[in-house]
């Protein structure tokens, strides 16, 4: 498994990056933070594009940089996948990715152009100009075009920021496939954390131009300790389950959890097929009783592993153990005085069916390529 070094400084007049971790490199990794944080400066940095970077960067055993001095960007065995596509708009596609292929890193892994181009369903799009083509169309062409050119490494500036949500969901299902097919792990930019949920194994967490944190993303996003940069709002855990049956008379699917299951709205996804659901802890209310009369369906037994109770608000964090698995739950200091919570208590989770977001899921699992 790959992993990489940072140990590097970047001054400027508004704002410092100083970067110090070493984390491995499986599948996916996210590097996650709010906007403005320095994400994709650092991300800059790795590929060696900040000339004024000092400090230690190196991927495995392969040093790029060392105090002030830097190896260049083409000599890094790295792709790079922007924001914006930045095709060579007067080359056709079979061009562009002809170009690439010209000047791929001889020691990096053994990747075919065509192999690329049926991966990415580029076949009809190669006599086409990158003008002609539709927005997901051009960042399946990048994507491409950079895997092309044979990386160790493949850096993502979040390259669906200027997508919709279908046209999101469908790039994302081209990106997830990338590290076990080809062989390539991926450092992916992004402050959505729909495509952490759905894309990453593991996180690196940034504020304010540090690393904060890094880890697997389950994991990583239970942790209390850690500031929410998503937002109190937006903060919560990632669980995976295994899709069951549908229910048609109600449009429900189930998803189990290892001894216990949940309900969501339906998924167009095949039974016994593993997915992850991302689970605000807002949308988690806590009993000790099993409740009746009541319209939430999925009651899931649980056990309090932590409490951080936020002293200058109403409100307190929960952990709680679920078949093994983290879920948070944020309720108000007066529930957790008046339920006697504490570590090792078991109660019951309530979440509703409609507080789950399946729209990246549901969409994905068409893999309609279409009018992208």
């Amino acid at each position: 498994m790959s992993h990489l070094l940072l140990d590097c400084t970047l001054n400027r007049r508004k704002n410092t990056i100083a970067a110090q971790a070493r984390f491995d490199l499986p599948g996916i990794t996210a590097l996650f933070g709010p906007n403005g944080c320095g994400k994709t400066t650092l991300l800059r940095m790795i590929a060696g594009l900040e000339p004024a970077t000092s400090g230690t960067i190196a991927l495995n055993e392969n040093k790029w940089q060392t105090g002030k001095k830097s190896t260049p960007t083409h000599k890094r065995n790295i792709g790079f996948v922007f924001q914006d596509a930045r095709l060579f708009e007067h080359l056709t596609i079979a061009d562009n990715l002809k170009f690439a292929e010209k000047r791929a890193h001889r020691s990096g892994p053994d990747i075919h152009r065509h192999d690329v181009i049926t991966a990415f369903a580029l076949a009809e799009l190669l006599d086409k100009k990158p003008a002609t083509l539709s927005g997901g169309e051009r960042q399946r062409v990048a994507i491409a075009r950079a895997l092309v050119s044979r990386p160790q490494l493949l850096l993502m500036d979040e390259p669906l920021s200027a997508l919709d949500i279908k046209r999101r969901a469908v790039i994302m299902g081209f990106i997830e496939t990338i590290p076990e097919k080809f062989g390539i792990p991926i450092l992916y930019v992004t402050h959505a954390i729909d495509e952490v949920a759905r894309l990453a194994d593991n996180i690196v967490l940034m504020d304010s131009g540090h690393i904060i944190a890094h880890g697997p993303v389950e994991e990583t996003l239970a942790r209390l300790d850690l500031p929410p940069l998503t937002g109190r709002f937006e903060a919560g855990t990632i669980i995976t389950g295994t899709v069951g049956q549908t229910e048609p008379q109600f449009s429900l699917t189930t998803i189990h959890l290892g001894n216990q299951s949940l309900t969501i709205p339906h998924l167009d996804l095949p039974v016994g097929q593993q997915i992850r659901l991302r689970i605000r802890a807002r949308d988690v209310a806590l009993a000790t009783k099993e409740p009746t009369g009541i319209s939430i369906r999925n009651i899931l037994r649980a056990t309090v592993s932590e409490i951080m109770p936020e002293p200058d608000t109403a409100f307190a964090e929960i952990r709680l153990d679920v078949e093994n698995q983290s879920l948070r739950s944020r309720i108000t200091r007066a529930s957790l005085h008046d339920l006697e919570l504490q570590p090792g208590k078991p109660v019951l989770a309530l979440i509703k069916s409609i507080a789950m977001d399946r729209r990246l899921l549901a969409t994905a699992a068409k893999n309609n390529i279409n009018h992208m």
